[in-house]
């Protein structure tokens, strides 16, 4: 393993250490056995139980970074939704300074949806009495850390983007919900033991989790190859290197993206809806509560949803068309030019019609109704392993690419 390898990873692992760390301060003025108190009953599975274990517990110890990640994730949904709407903003997104104006708006609107759910959280915590400060004081307080709990976490998804290896806000994601295993297995024991739980049950679970986890890396290997074709004056001009003779096309184009963005969605009205005291409001948090028939339904709907936009943001058969064309290749039996972007365009629109099922299918797996003493959904395990698999395949590039800076260095 290279110096360069070793010092991204080191680097990764040093960031989401900061994050764990992160998660250990807890928010001025919260009484934290009321909190603690509070999701020893049945929030460990609703509303609350999804954002907390997407925070990596973050919530139930009323961490600065309880907000976690997903105000930034939901104001980029909102400037993707945006930049497809508006070709201006589109075309300031595909430009280098651009972009910086465009990362910079998504910045700002982070803040702007952090500062409405920290004082929605904080009100919701001032009416359940578990603060020991004035309350007014206590809501500029705790504003203002989980402001800056979000922008930390924000950043530090930044730099692990820019300077580690994956992707920084998946990383953050899949530290969260892996740190809250050890917590959800001794939870399972003491369960199985006071006999809160049946033994056969665990072992369903643990079957079901483990069928998911192989359907899931059988899929996000999964890729259709379209057969390509080259002149023989292409062919003799590359000699001396490898051509690859077709098109790949993963089963699953959008990636992780859609569960994380469809559950970004769904925390943001979840957790205001369940720090609110009005009756109706309460009732409307109970009716779209997770493991629930309308939250499946609308997990569902959203999940497809988002396959098929990042899909069409990520994929562009125009630019594989014009590649080819100007390669001098070719599919067999398709003309060059306009008729290859829509056959790709047609295998492409298949697949990903058939990978947001798959998406949404798993999404939705109810492991929480088979009687989990924690929340637990086929989301998580979903980011999990695709988080790993993506990171994996990042390192083994990193990897490749070295070997190559090697070759090209000391020659043959």
């Amino acid at each position: 393993m290279s110096n360069t390898l070793t010092q991204k990873i080191l680097l990764t692992l040093g960031f989401i250490f900061a994050y764990r760390v992160l998660a250990y301060i807890p928010t001025p003025g919260v009484d934290l056995e009321v909190i603690k108190g509070f999701f020893d009953g049945e929030n460990a599975k609703n509303a609350l139980g999804l954002a907390n274990m997407f925070s990596g517990n973050a919530i139930r110890r009323m961490s600065i970074i309880s907000l976690g990640i997903m105000p930034y994730i939901t104001a980029s949904i909102v400037m993707e939704l945006l930049a497809a709407t508006f070709p201006a903003l589109g075309q300031m997104k595909k430009e280098r300074d651009g972009m910086q104006k465009y990362m910079q708006i998504i910045r700002y609107f982070t803040i702007f949806i952090t500062v409405v759910q920290a004082i929605g959280v904080s009100m919701g915590l001032v009416s359940k009495q578990a603060v020991f400060i004035d309350p007014f004081v206590f809501t500029v307080i705790a504003t203002f850390s989980m402001l800056a709990g979000t922008m930390l976490l924000m950043w530090i998804g930044e730099q692990i983007t820019q300077k580690g290896i994956g992707n920084g806000i998946s990383l953050i994601i899949f530290a969260g919900i892996v740190s809250g295993i050890p917590n959800a297995i001794s939870n399972t024991v003491r369960a199985v033991n006071a006999s809160e739980m049946n033994f056969l049950v665990v072992l369903a679970i643990l079957a079901i989790i483990f069928i998911t986890v192989f359907a899931i890396i059988y899929v996000e290997l999964g890729e259709r190859r379209v057969p390509i074709s080259y002149s023989r004056k292409t062919i003799m001009q590359n000699q001396t290197k490898r051509v690859m003779n077709y098109i790949p096309i993963k089963v699953n184009l959008s990636g992780v993206i859609p569960p994380i963005f469809a559950s970004a969605v769904l925390m943001f009205p979840l957790t205001m809806l369940q720090s609110s005291q009005n009756g109706i409001m309460q009732k409307i948090a109970d009716f779209i509560a997770p493991g629930g028939l309308v939250f499946n339904l609308t997990t569902f709907v959203l999940v497809v949803f988002f396959a098929f936009f990042y899909a069409s943001i990520a994929f562009n058969a125009k630019d594989i068309a014009d590649n080819l064309k100007r390669q001098g290749g070719f599919i067999p039996g398709v003309r060059p030019g306009a008729h290859t972007k829509d056959f790709i365009n047609e295998i492409a629109s298949r697949l990903t019609m058939s990978g947001s099922l798959y998406l949404a299918t798993i999404s939705t797996l109810p492991f929480n109704s088979m009687g989990a003493t924690f929340y637990f959904g086929g989301t998580a395990v979903l980011i999990v392993v695709q988080v790993a698999l993506d990171t994996m395949r990042k390192i083994e590039a990193q990897r490749t690419m070295n070997q190559y800076d090697i070759l090209g260095n000391v020659g043959l």
